[in-house]
Order: structure tokens, then C-alpha cells, then sequence
């Protein structure tokens, strides 16, 4: 192609507007069905389901948006999924009984937060298999969530009111933050200056300092907080209240509840579109996902998906 030509080709792709390029889709793992919901965020409707083994719980979607990897706790193994074609690929032995999973940004890796073993098990992607294995301090960790930079790898430990960090390239815990009382969701500024941990018993959302480890403050949310997402803009937290049935809104400069939104029953894990228009919540006990619209505020839509959704990946 003349470099004329390819100048203006390249003009004319970054002058399209967001609205040019598809919607991600939102994948929703069904623990009481086995299955993963797939979504499409343009139209909020649920376009195929993928048989994910038997209980599937975290889960996290690589950055080119081709595969899921799935923890089924009762089989101990992570779950590969092709996207593309919407089908299982494998699977990889973790430990027992794994729950949340996360994905570093560069893609290389995938933690899974290992219940019963009390470590989190880190699977080579390229390679797919399980490298290495970091015992933690706390007991029964829930959720693995790598830092923004992919360094650390935040976990919140379910029964030792703490969150522990490990240093990936060191392959060791190398902190550990107490909080209030069963850990769950944790959420990173977009900087990774800041996490957010939800603690269900506290009903409290721990704001921490990724890089001192230091509690900086406490914010009281709904009954039974546990899901977290923080907005691309660094302003919002989200966090899902399970007893409460709704989702509060935290401004993170004030750190006050500034919204509080009705969804679903047993709102959970949660997730928002890359351009944080849109927040997807799995609510379990009604089997299905609520859709916010973040700028209004407002309950959107109710998706019916599969029996009790844990969760919901974007990417």
C-alpha cells in the first residue's frame, strides 16, 4: 500500500467513533447449572452458553478476548474456554476447591485464589499449565486480583479478616493488611495506588494503600458487602451489598455513599464495560444479571442467565 494510502487508512480508523467497534460481551459463570452465560452488552441479551464443568466459579477473559479461564471448584481444576468458538478447550489441575481467578494485564498469567490448600496456584497461559504455587498466611483465600503493573497479586483471605500480598516475579507473600471480617471483592485504582476490599461481616469497604500496605480509611456500605469494581475513571467504587439487595456507589475522594441502587437478590461479583457506561451484577438467588447505567444511576435491566451466576468477566 503507498504511504499516502496507508496514512489516511490509519486517519480514517482512529477518527471512528467508540460506538464504530462491537460491544464486549459479558461472561457470567453459573455455579448451580455448570455453565457460562455469554451476554452482549450492545443488547443486553444472552447469546449462547458454554459448558464450563461442574461448578464454575472465578473467572477472567485474556486481553485479546479469545479465552476464559474458569475455577470449578468441586473437579479442583481451572477450565479453559474458546470464546470465539464457545467451547471448552481443557482443563488444568489447581488444588482444592479453587474460587476467584484473575489474569495479570499482560496476560502471562492466571492466579486462582485455592481454598482448602490456603495458596494460590499460578498457571503459565503459553504453556497452560501450573508453574508454581504461593502458600498464604490467611486462611481460606477467596478472591486473587493482580495490581494494575501485574507485580503484586492482592488476596483477600475469607476466615483471616486480611488481605494478603504476594510479589510474582519473587513468588512469595510479602505483605499482609488486616481488615474487617470475611474479606471478599478487591478492586485497584486505576493508577494501583489504591485497593478496595470488601468485607462482608463488617459491612465495610477497606481502602489500602498498594504501596505502603497501610488502611487509610473505612467506608460503611450495605449489609453483607462483597463485590467490588472501580470505574476506569478512578472517581466511583462500586460495591454489591448481598443482604441489602442493592449496589453502593463510593466517591473516592470524600469516600462517602453518594448512590445506592435496588438490584437483584444476592447481588455478588460484578463487573463494568471498558467504557464504564455500564455495570453487569450477578444476583444469585434470582438468577440473573442487573444492568446499571452508571451515568444515571438507574436499574436498567434484569438478564435471566443460568442458576446461581457468581459472577460476571469482561474484558
Amino acid at each position: 500500500m503507498p504511504l499516502k494510502r496507508l496514512f489516511r487508512a490509519c486517519a480514517l480508523v482512529f477518527a471512528l467513533p467508540l460506538a464504530a467497534f462491537p460491544a464486549p460481551f459479558a461472561y457470567v459463570p453459573n455455579e448451580g447449572s455448570g455453565t457460562v452465560s455469554v451476554i452482549d452488552t450492545a443488547t443486553d441479551q444472552v447469546v449462547a452458553e458454554i459448558a464450563a464443568g461442574k461448578k464454575p466459579r472465578g473467572t477472567a477473559v485474556s486481553a485479546d478476548g479469545r479465552t476464559a479461564y474458569v475455577s470449578d471448584q468441586p473437579n479442583n481444576q481451572l477450565v479453559t474456554l474458546d470464546l470465539v468458538q464457545r467451547k471448552p478447550l481443557g482443563t488444568i489441575p489447581l488444588g482444592e476447591s479453587p474460587e476467584g481467578v484473575g489474569i495479570s494485564p499482560d496476560g502471562r498469567w492466571v492466579a486462582a485464589a485455592v481454598e482448602e490448600s490456603n495458596d494460590v496456584a499460578f498457571v503459565d497461559t503459553a504453556a497452560g499449565k501450573l508453574a508454581f504455587v504461593v502458600k498464604v498466611r490467611g486462611k481460606n483465600p477467596e478472591h486473587a486480583v493482580f495490581a494494575p503493573d501485574g507485580r503484586h497479586v492482592f488476596v483477600s483471605a475469607e476466615e483471616g479478616e486480611a488481605v494478603d500480598v504476594i510479589d510474582v516475579a519473587e513468588r512469595k507473600q510479602v505483605a499482609q493488611v488486616p481488615v474487617g471480617a470475611r474479606p471478599r471483592g478487591i478492586g485497584f485504582s486505576p493508577d494501583g495506588r489504591r485497593a478496595y476490599v470488601a468485607a462482608e461481616n463488617a459491612d465495610e469497604v477497606y481502602v489500602i494503600d498498594a504501596v505502603t500496605y497501610k488502611v487509610l480509611v473505612k467506608v460503611k456500605a450495605g449489609s453483607r458487602s462483597n463485590g467490588i469494581a472501580v470505574h476506569p475513571d478512578g472517581k466511583r467504587v462500586f460495591v454489591s451489598n448481598g443482604g441489602d439487595a442493592t449496589v453502593s456507589v463510593i466517591d473516592t475522594t470524600s469516600h462517602v455513599v453518594t448512590a445506592t441502587i435496588a438490584v437483584g437478590q444476592r447481588p455478588w461479583n460484578m463487573a463494568l464495560t471498558p467504557d464504564g457506561k455500564k455495570l453487569y451484577v450477578a444476583c444469585g438467588r434470582s438468577g440473573s444479571v442487573s444492568v446499571i447505567d452508571v451515568d444515571r444511576g438507574t436499574r436498567i435491566a434484569d438478564i435471566a442467565v443460568g442458576k446461581l451466576p457468581w459472577g460476571v468477566a469482561i474484558r
